[in-house]
């Protein structure tokens, strides 16, 4: 296949060092007047050719020289990393600058696209700064018409300096290292969105709270299965998650998108999987259904949201072109569809939650009894400096038959309540999770008795092994209406509202990935108390 990426003489790849260099020290000289021509703006890979992948410094530098350049481009931050590096997003459109009052003041349909949540997946982060490059070059002045689009290449900063030859040892490339896949706490950032102990998600979160994205775009890089696929994607997998959104997007945008890429560039895409490893019967299962991950997250806030994996034994260069391909086609269906797509979401928001049936606790769902899953081939080959054998995809495709686990089903429910009653002794510690992901309550100002349904508590289990620094725990008991006295400062939390869903997966007792599972409510958890929040039941 024809090479996507311009060669360079070596006198262009020392310009674009010097350049790089020179910015990242602070230079005053004003790009703004240079040229909208960038093909000396290389990536570290284009200068590489694939072996190295975009250290934080240059990731900055480059973005100081392509924002420069076009007006419709803005560079800001969105927070610090555990280590106190500065987060970088790139805002395009037609804006006055990055801040959320202008992308609002704008009327257009902002959409937030990140790289690099897990650092040694980074075609994300090199594909965003050759979108950005070619943004600041004048392409896609459309997308400027209807959307406003945020763009995160280096989400897990900490993580994508600590380059190891080592890491992800089978994957192709790049061969010169990359970064870990935790944050410099040790933490996965994409199991880190319910919970919020990284400063990388508290400061995600508030980019969702004021900028509110409609359309979240999470890209990766896959590991594991021989498949013949340069990109799965995923959408919300979570039950819950409002059905317009699920249906636009298994239905509507991703099938349109899939056909889209093969036309232009015969390669294939399809939804998420892996074949199982050491359990079940043969089949293509998906991931989980847990809002810790930011998809499922995403479309419980009534969000459209979409994860990509690019195929991790493909060539460095392609999953980045890939990946590209990908995020573009995505946001020319944004463009086009704008009006479409808010009105899904608006639809959503508008399903009134209270006496709805809901799932806690949930099991994989065979979505297609027979599908053909396309399956590939590798080759061994060796890393010429690190010594250890890595995977490289061959032009091997076939179809093999098999069920497709593809989606998950509750195994059981809870009826979503018209409000929650958080009690006083237990606000401070809810009203701070409340508060990081959004939620609106309010505080009761004087206390009062009312009859609720409380769940009393029979025992709780708590797991043998330690995941992402937590015990995690499960409550037993059972519920029943009682009169409860409410004291002053107990809060008011009501599912009528956008984050009605997330609401619910929060505060159930029996969320596989609420308050309790996190242990964060450990101290009021004793068996013969009430749960310390309680339900409407009118």
């Amino acid at each position: 296949m024809k090479r996507f990426i311009l060669q360079r003489v070596a006198s262009q790849r020392l310009l674009s060092l010097l350049l790089i260099g020179v910015v990242a020290f602070g230079s005053n000289i004003g790009f703004a007047q240079s040229s909208t021509d960038l093909s000396y703006l290389l990536t570290a890979p284009e200068r590489s050719s694939f072996e190295e992948t975009t250290r934080y410094d240059e990731v900055m530098a480059f973005l100081r020289v392509a924002s420069a350049q076009s007006p419709m481009l803005h560079l800001t931050t969105f927070g610090y990393t555990t280590e106190g590096r500065a987060m970088p997003l790139v805002v395009f459109g037609d804006v006055a600058d990055a801040t959320v009052e202008s992308v609002r003041a704008s009327g257009k349909m902002p959409i937030f696209v990140q790289g690099n949540i897990h650092a040694g997946e980074v075609c994300g982060k090199e594909a965003l700064l050759m979108l950005i490059r070619d943004l600041a070059e004048g392409r896609h002045r459309n997308w400027a018409d209807s959307l406003v689009i945020l763009m995160a290449p280096i989400y897990n900063a900490d993580g994508n300096e600590r380059v190891n030859l080592f890491n992800r040892p089978q994957q192709n490339g790049p061969l010169a290292g990359m970064g870990q896949r935790p944050n410099a706490q040790g933490l996965d950032l994409n199991r880190d969105h319910m919970k919020v102990k990284s400063p990388e998600a508290r400061s995600l979160l508030q980019v969702f709270n004021t900028y509110d994205p409609k359309v979240v775009v999470d890209l990766h890089t896959t590991n594991g299965t021989r498949h013949a696929y340069h990109v799965t994607y995923s959408p919300p997998l979570n039950p819950n998650t409002a059905p317009p959104i699920d249906t636009y997007l298994r239905k509507t945008w991703l099938p349109e998108m899939t056909e889209t890429i093969r036309e232009r560039v015969g390669w294939e895409y399809y939804y998420y999987g892996n074949l199982p490893y050491r359990r079940g019967d043969p089949g293509w299962y998906t991931f989980d259904n847990r809002p810790r991950f930011n998809n499922n997250y995403v479309g419980l806030r009534n969000r459209m949201a979409i994860l990509s994996e690019a195929y991790s034994y493909a060539t460095f260069e392609e999953r980045i072109m890939a990946t590209l391909y990908f995020v573009e086609e995505i946001l020319n269906h944004a463009a086009d569809q704008r009006t479409a797509i808010e009105q899904v979401i608006a639809t959503a928001e508008a399903i009134p939650l209270a006496g709805m049936d809901l799932g806690v606790r949930f099991q994989p769902s065979m979505n297609q009894e027979s599908v053909e899953i396309l399956m590939g081939d590798v080759e061994t080959l060796r890393n010429p400096y690190s010594g250890s054998s890595y995977y490289e995809r061959k032009d091997t495709v076939y179809a093999q038959t098999m069920p497709e686990w593809g989606a998950f089903e509750p195994t059981e429910t809870a009826r979503a309540p018209a409000h929650y009653v958080v009690s006083a002794s237990a606000a401070s510690v809810v009203s701070a999770y409340l508060d990081t992901h959004g939620v609106i309550y309010s505080s009761i100002p004087e206390a009062d008795e009312r009859e609720l349904e409380a769940f009393t508590i029979d025992s709780t289990t708590v797991s043998s092994r330690e995941f992402q620094q937590i015990f995690e725990r499960t409550l037993f008991g059972s519920s029943s209406s009682k009169w409860v006295a409410v004291e002053e400062g107990s809060l008011i939390v009501s599912t009528s509202q956008p984050l009605g869903r997330l609401v619910f997966y929060l505060l159930e007792p029996r969320s596989d990935d609420g308050l309790v599972n996190w242990a964060q409510l450990d101290k009021w958890l004793e068996p013969g108390k009430d749960y310390p929040i309680y339900r409407s039941i009118d």
